[in-house]
């Protein structure tokens, strides 16, 4: 099952000897900042890498009426993980 955010914070104060707090507003800055430089690519040692990716249009098609759609360009919010994170993982 996976950790809660509480449960997170308490572990990560514990392994660092920080208080709870002090690692709460720290996670909470760090995403803070990965929000702001996500165009620019924002890494996380490590872990992986956030970047915002342009996706062209395509087509698709409506699973209840199979009737074909133009799905227009947008920009999205990808997450790379890092090679050293899928070889520890995997």
């Amino acid at each position: 099952m996976a950790m809660t955010k509480s449960q997170i914070h308490a572990e990560l104060a514990e392994r660092t000897g920080l208080t709870k707090i002090q690692v709460k507003k720290f996670l909470d800055e760090q995403a803070s900042l990965a929000y702001q430089q996500a165009g620019e690519g924002y890494s996380i040692d490590g872990i992986g890498k956030l970047v915002l990716v342009d996706r062209k249009a395509r087509q698709g098609r409506n699973p209840a009426t199979g009737e074909i759609i133009e799905i227009p360009a947008k920009r999205v919010v990808k997450f790379r993980i890092a090679k050293a994170c899928k070889d520890s993982v995997l």
